[in-house]
């Protein structure tokens, strides 16, 4: 086949590449410039997209022998990742922007210019797995990303190769290493791409200003103020500004947030448990929803955050009602669900979360389980 390479000036997506090579593909490289002032996205392991990046790109793609060339989709990542990210943060929603970069960059906006140049797919670095078009978790567990591929398309699946997602980290770094790849060992990017301070609230400050809040308990009574919602994330225990724990001595998490008021609530950790998940935008990977309901695992976060569930279509969306209860599940999150056989491994569908409930549905409400 012709072939994309999406390199981003790291291992995995070199390597990618190379194993593309390998299989006898004709394989092109291209780096996405993400950002308008790529020389200050990155520092250390923070950040990407930055011209150490592309040159990095640039140098693996000579060692391989590909041809190579960078592609400007600033404007489009700041519309549809950035902007959205910061829309969602003022709306009281916790987003993953690694989700909408899947979803409408490399999947969707390079995606559709690599078929309209002739490209047959385009090949990441991600860690999952293709099989027979069904996306599966990596190998490795630790570095597993189909949790942030779970928003593909059938189609867009169709048209996507992960070429690492049956090998653990170290051993593509060895690998790298071996075929003289400069970016062997070069330290993964942490935290956002697009925000290389790891300052969240100060780079959503920035965006949004100072919409002043309170912060209350369960019972509404009046602790502190705030100078914005964005600042907060469900489950949250941290840079409250609040002094100390609540009156039980017990540690205070926001459990609400109210973004039309303003207000965060905070209660105790039982008061996060949820219980019902709902969700719109729903996408089922297989191209067509489920009839009725299905037994699942439910994930609320790239990395833990599962349990046993029931889930079905509901419209364009769906209803996930959980076995065991999950804590920390907010808004704008993606809820994916999993196939619960043997390996459990394989991505059914996934949603944006809109609301939760905290009420046992009947269908578990025999042996209740702690929360996880």
């Amino acid at each position: 086949m012709r072939v994309l390479a999406a390199m981003s000036g790291g291992v995995d997506s070199a390597v990618a590449a190379a194993r593309a090579v390998d299989a006898g593909h004709e394989v092109v490289g291209v780096h996405l410039a993400l950002s308008a002032t790529p020389g200050t996205l990155r520092t250390g392991s923070r950040g990407c997209c930055s011209k150490e990046d592309a040159g990095d790109a640039r140098r693996a793609a000579d060692v391989l022998g590909i041809p190579f060339y960078v592609w400007d989709f600033a404007d489009r990542f700041k519309e549809d990742v950035i902007d959205d990210f910061v829309a969602a943060y003022a709306a009281g929603e916790t987003p993953n922007p690694c989700l909408r970069c899947n979803e409408k960059i490399k999947f969707s906006a390079l995606a559709d210019r690599a078929v309209a140049l002739g490209f047959d797919a385009v090949v990441t670095g991600h860690y999952a797995r293709l099989e027979d078009g069904v996306l599966r978790r990596a190998v490795d567990a630790d570095k597993d990303q189909s949790y942030v591929l779970a928003v593909l398309t059938a189609q867009q699946l169709s048209r996507a190769m992960f070429p690492v997602g049956d090998t653990p980290k170290p051993q593509i770094r060895a690998e790298a290493a071996d075929r003289g790849l400069a970016v062997a060992n070069k330290p993964d990017s942490h935290d956002i791409c697009f925000i290389p301070s790891g300052d969240t609230r100060a780079f959503l400050g920035a965006k949004i200003g100072i919409r002043p809040g309170a912060v209350v308990d369960a019972d509404g009574q009046v602790l502190g103020n705030h100078e914005g919602v964005h600042g907060f994330t469900i489950g949250q225990r941290k840079g409250l500004g609040l002094p100390g724990p609540g009156a039980d001595g017990k540690p205070r998490y926001v459990t609400d947030i109210d973004p039309d008021s303003g207000t965060v609530r905070v209660g105790s950790v039982e008061d996060l448990q949820v219980w019902t998940v709902q969700a719109d935008r729903a996408i089922w990977t297989s191209g067509s929803a489920p009839e009725g309901s299905i037994e699942c695992v439910a994930q609320v976060r790239a990395h833990g955050g599962t349990a046993p569930a029931i889930a079905e279509a509901d419209g364009d969306g769906l209803i996930v009602r959980l076995r065991e209860p999950l804590t920390g599940v907010a808004r704008g999150q993606a809820v994916v669900l999993y196939r619960p056989d043997v390996l459990g491994d394989e991505v059914i569908g996934s949603g944006t979360i809109t609301d939760t409930s905290r009420a046992v549905p009947d269908s578990v409400s025999a042996g209740v389980s702690t929360a996880k």
